[in-house]
């Protein structure tokens, strides 16, 4: 079997799929679902100075965005990805859904991750009654071409933005929910089921034997910190920074405290 052509992409086209900025160690961020690369911005220009940082689109925000796939197609992404920028393993940062593809990624690759930076995510499932109302959500859009409605748009930020965030600075959140009202329903429909079914990986983390930043809002309303929690014990060598008045998007919301913990990280630990 040839490769899948999504991840054949990644390969070809890093220049289209990309933001690259600065020179030295890599860093590489992979967004969560709803999101796109310009959400590191503020992590890009903190870190040029010192690091490569690299953003880049995962396959629902590009034309491969169908049909189905799973996190660990998405893991298949990510090495290719790296091996668009010539680069043999990075530290990888990934928000929500690319941490739920960073914790398969450092399983499935070990010897391309030299870190890891969990903003937002967690090892384990969703709980069953979530499941499955995200899926009956997005269910009547498998097959929808046309942007889905807006108030989904609308309802979703609610889930990505905090409570503090909504209410001062309501601009950030009204510009991501023009963005999301745009995007195909088949898309988002895909993009939710990547992750949806995911099996739990908690039994695995002792495996991880990297160097692992979490970091998560305090009013994150999609996942509790408590839900992240655990990992500090699975994991190997973990610790945890939570971001006070910050919710699912944490180092979108206060991207300067996020800044400043994933900064002292990599300065610290590589």
């Amino acid at each position: 079997m040839g490769e899948d052509p999504a991840t054949a992409m990644y390969r070809s086209r890093t220049d289209a799929l990309t933001t690259d900025v600065g020179e030295g160690r890599p860093v590489v961020f992979a967004h969560g679902t709803l999101m796109d690369r310009t959400m590191f911005a503020p992590q890009l220009e903190a870190l040029r100075d010192e690091y490569r940082a690299v953003a880049y689109d995962l396959r629902a925000r590009t034309d491969r965005y169908a049909p189905g796939y799973d996190l660990w197609d998405l893991t298949e992404d990510c090495a290719a990805l790296l091996d668009g920028i010539d680069e043999d393993s990075a530290v990888l940062a990934g928000m929500s859904m690319g941490g739920f593809m960073g914790l398969r990624f450092a399983l499935e690759y070990p010897e391309r991750v030299d870190g890891l930076v969990l903003i937002d995510s967690m090892a384990t499932p969703h709980p069953e009654e979530e499941r499955a109302e995200y899926g009956a959500l997005v269910e009547p859009y498998e097959d929808a071409l046309e942007p889905m409605p807006r108030e989904i748009a609308e309802g979703s930020a609610a889930e990505l933005f905090g409570e503090t965030t909504r209410a001062e600075n309501p601009e950030l959140v009204e510009a991501w929910v023009d963005r999301w009202a745009t995007y195909p329903g088949r898309a988002v429909h895909y993009e939710l089921n990547s992750w949806l079914g995911r099996e739990d990986v908690t039994d695995r983390l002792s495996e991880i034997d990297v160097p692992v930043l979490i970091v998560h809002g305090e009013e994150d309303p999609s996942i509790a910190p408590s839900q992240a929690e655990p990992m500090l014990e699975d994991l190997p060598d973990a610790e945890m920074e939570v971001i006070p008045e910050a919710g699912h998007t944490s180092n979108l919301e206060r991207p300067e405290p996020v800044n400043d913990a994933i900064r002292s990280f990599l300065d610290e630990r590589f």
